[in-house]
């Protein structure tokens, strides 16, 4: 058995080769004829127009969100979220360094994979984004009127936060699964003894609904199997949650042959709302944890981190009829539930077919005790019970499904590097496209949610060699665009992305844009180093470390120079940016400092510190370019040896200000 799935792996391997070095092509179809000749009229974007639609794409290993218009494909800004980005200070300046801190301590990188914009009634209603770290795990939230991270909430007892982050219909929870079986709670034991005694958790984050912020409700103890991916239940089956499974072997070593033994895996079915009233009435056990919750403020322009020291677990056992598992062949990693909420759709990545379950034949087997078994205690149900349906032979490596609205249902095929189109209901391939190479998942604006927006479909491909100009031993990663409007799709568009394009979430521009934030009013900073005016710019020694509380305004600093400064002095630089019209940023930069620039918007206040190791006088400049004088807008340190007599004294407006 292991023979021929070690043969099978190796003909799918083979497989991705030959796609992604072009014989899909043919040699020339690429140039030929891969778009027609009204594809570019379909994409442009005239100047001064704008798209239609907003598009977030997961940066993957970069561990940031991208923001792209659609359909033009242009880049409107890379969100900072789980990584430190120069451009931005994010990670760097003191405000939003407690933003990385983890119980593991200050973390500056994640693997950044599923967006998934929050709902009202099963619809997208823009207000904010949820997107997960994979490698330590955490849930972030990014806030549309920004479009920057204002939370990050670590998961404990997880490892791998892969089926993550998905919100239910009214964002009463985002979710988060845990990817790799571990002890829970961790602790000093033979990797041997895995089956049975490492276990996956579920975690559900009670959302708030005036602010979005996010608070672990409860964890639900799991078999140690691999939670892949997972999909919210819509209209008739909200209150629902389902999550793919693999490795139902249980392996811990050479898991692509060892976790591929058995025919069916499963997708685990959980009713929520019944936990959640568990939960409601003293259910579930406190367990001992530490994980971090960081919230940015934008009164203050300060985060703060605070460590969580419990959380709350439940059994399975202790809440009967409230978790099923669905057999769905065959290590399956899609598990997505279509706008009606009747249809759960299985993507086993080892299956030339798509399954499809039947929330209501879900429903009849449970109520008539339809098993097949069990698996730790919770039921197995009949697959012959629950199955709607298969889409035959479809393609190789089925990975994600998505859903424009019209009865259609989109299929990524990540072997045979194509998107298919076929039918609900009857399960009939309708059309399939190719796509350039390897693709992984989908998004159709508004596609995984009860209201699509089926007008494009954006493929998220993993190889992109002769498409584009090579750059070296690495390349860029890719997204195609497809007009979905006829009953044949059209590629239209391919361009670059940030990253690993790893998945994505649309929503058209109008609903985003009318509530973005132009400015922050300077009359409602809060932050404690605040000066809003000239007037109010200063510097303070307090032993050995010195406070410059520096304003910014077309084009000048105050103070713009300064002197008593020693070596070995610790110096904050509090910068505040006077401004108050739109896009109007400045920055700064300091000669020798360890951290970054600062880019400050309109009204907002930011921090650094710089350590003066040098006698000398040391510059400092505006790196935005904010006005005709923009070169003009400079400053100077003096700094004098340690224990020096030289005052601190500063200009503020060209007069010499002695220090308080």
């Amino acid at each position: 058995m292991k023979k021929m799935i070690k043969s099978f792996i190796a003909i799918l391997s083979l497989s991705v080769v030959m796609v992604s070095c072009g014989d899909l092509n043919n040699g020339n179809s690429k140039k030929q004829g891969a778009l027609s000749g009204n594809a570019a009229e379909k994409v442009y974007v005239a100047p001064g127009e704008h798209d239609e639609f907003y598009a977030f794409l997961s940066g993957g290993f970069s561990g940031q969100l991208a923001v792209y218009g659609l359909p033009s494909g242009r880049l409107f800004k890379v969100i900072p979220v789980f990584s430190v980005d120069a451009e931005k200070a994010y990670g760097f300046n003191e405000e939003t360094k407690p933003m990385l801190n983890t119980s593991h301590g200050f973390i500056p990188w994640d693997d950044s994979h599923h967006p998934d914009i929050s709902q009202t009634n099963g619809e997208i209603d823009g207000r904010y984004i949820y997107i997960n770290g994979n490698n330590t795990p955490r849930i972030a939230k990014i806030d549309l009127t920004t479009f920057e991270t204002t939370e990050i909430i670590e998961i404990p007892n997880s490892a791998g936060n892969h089926s993550s982050s998905y919100v239910t219909d009214n964002t009463e929870y985002v979710v988060a699964g845990t990817r790799f079986g571990v002890p829970v709670p961790q602790r000093d034991i033979s990797i041997d003894d895995y089956k049975g005694n490492f276990k996956g958790t579920l975690s559900f984050l009670k959302v708030d609904p005036k602010d979005g912020g996010m608070s672990l409700k409860f964890q639900i103890l799991m078999p140690g199997f691999d939670y892949d991916k997972a999909h919210p239940g819509r209209g008739k089956s909200h209150g629902w949650f389902f999550f793919t499974t693999y490795n139902t072997e249980e392996a811990n070593s050479l898991l692509e042959v060892n976790a591929s033994q058995n025919d069916k895996d499963f997708i685990a079915a959980i009713n929520w709302k019944k936990i959640e009233e568990y939960v409601n009435n003293g259910g579930g056990k406190k367990m001992a944890t530490n994980y971090a919750h960081n919230v940015y403020s934008d009164e203050t322009h300060s985060a703060t981190s605070t460590m969580i020291k419990e959380v709350l677990m439940v059994d399975p056992s202790e809440v009967p009829g409230a978790i099923f598992f669905l057999p769905t062949p065959k290590s399956p990693h899609g598990c997505d539930v279509d706008p009606s909420g009747e249809y759960i759709v299985g993507s086993g990545k080892l299956s030339a077919d798509v399954t499809i379950h039947s929330f209501t034949k879900m429903l009849n087997a449970i109520e008539n005790k339809l098993y097949d078994g069990e698996a730790y205690g919770i039921p197995i149900l009949k697959y012959e019970e629950v199955n709607a349906g298969s889409v035959k032979q479809a393609g190789l490596g089925p990975l994600h499904t998505e859903f424009d609205g019209q009865g259609n249902a989109y299929t990524t095929f990540f072997i045979s590097s194509e998107v298919v189109k076929w039918k609900l209901g009857t399960w009939e391939v309708i059309d399939r496209k190719p796509t350039y190479y390897s693709v992984g998942h989908l998004m159709i604006p508004g596609g995984n949610s009860r209201k699509p927006y089926g007008k494009y479909l954006l493929a998220m491909n993993k190889i992109t060699k002769d498409r584009y100009l090579p750059t070296g031993p690495e390349v860029t990663q890719s997204a195609q665009l497809y007009d979905i409007t006829g009953e044949k799709m059209e590629l239209l568009l391919d361009f670059p992305t940030v990253g690993e394009p790893h998945y994505a979430a649309g929503i058209p521009a109008d609903i985003i844009a009318k509530n973005s934030r132009k400015i922050y009013k300077l009359e409602e900073n809060k932050h404690p180093y605040v000066a809003k005016t000239e007037a109010e710019s200063k510097v303070v020694r307090k032993g050995n470390e010195v406070h410059i509380y520096l304003t910014m305004i077309r084009s000048h600093f105050a103070p713009d120079n300064i002197e008593g400064v020693q070596v070995g002095d610790k110096v904050y630089f509090h910068v505040t940016n006077l401004e108050q019209d739109y896009d109007v940023p400045h920055g700064i930069a300091m000669i020798g400092a360890q951290t970054s620039e600062l880019l400050i918007m309109p009204g907002q206040t930011e921090t650094f510190i710089w350590y003066p190791k040098q006698v000398g006088v040391w510059p400092f400049y505006c790196t935005d370019f904010c006005s005709a004088l923009h070169q003009e807008m400079q400053g100077y340190v003096r700094v004098s040896p340690k224990g020096s007599s030289v005052p601190i004294k500063f200009t503020l407006d060209g007069d010499a200000v002695d220090a308080e």
